[in-house]
């Protein structure tokens, strides 16, 4: 379960202590944060103190599930990340993944959570895969669709500091492991025919 997915661009690792100005970098990017938090900047005491320790931990609780460095197959460049963020019993995972701007519109995040979904049924075999967004970025809803999760529902959360868009709500996609044993095995014929 340790070998983790490549895919034709992309190659994952565990993230490590040594990310931390990596993973600075990236929530600095305002348009990277915009529908997080709005585009403001994740503080480096947050990602060194808290986020990066509690996902290092999950490495060893979840066995196959996690958050791992995005790294360019050829360069090794840091691109981003990816996740199979676990549910409390690990028996689901929440598909997620955070690029550098400049990557974008090149296909790497639906090549990436291709990549994922497959490994999360396939190797890790869990029951559910899902992932949430806002209702208003469409761009992170067709990854989604592409990564072959459907829509299930849109829902409103209550936010001290709401941020443009949230009026709308959030989103929630989906693909079960009952459905990933039909669809996953027609996409390669699909993929064929167009």
């Amino acid at each position: 379960m340790s070998d983790l997915p490549r895919t034709e661009r992309l190659r994952f690792r565990r993230l490590t202590m040594a990310d931390v100005d990596a993973l600075v970098e990236l929530d600095s990017d305002p348009e990277v944060m915009r529908f997080l938090s709005g585009g403001v900047a994740t503080p480096l005491a947050t990602v060194r103190d808290e986020q990066l320790p509690r996902l290092l931990a999950q490495y060893e609780r979840y066995p196959g599930l996690g958050r791992w460095a995005a790294l360019d197959r050829k360069s090794g460049e840091f691109l981003g990340w990816f996740a199979l963020d676990p549910s409390a019993d690990g028996t689901e995972a929440e598909l997620g993944y955070r690029l550098r701007r400049s990557t974008w519109g090149r296909g790497l995040a639906t090549e990436g959570s291709r990549a994922l979904v497959r490994y999360a049924f396939e190797v890790v075999g869990v029951r559910r895969v899902w992932a949430e967004t806002m209702t208003v970025n469409d761009r992170s809803r067709r990854v989604l669709v592409k990564a072959g999760l459907r829509y299930v529902r849109t829902f409103h959360l209550q936010w001290d500091d709401p941020i443009p868009g949230t009026e709308q709500g959030e989103v929630e996609y989906e693909v079960r492991a009952e459905e990933w044993a039909t669809v996953g095995q027609e996409r390669p014929a699909a993929r064929r025919a167009r």
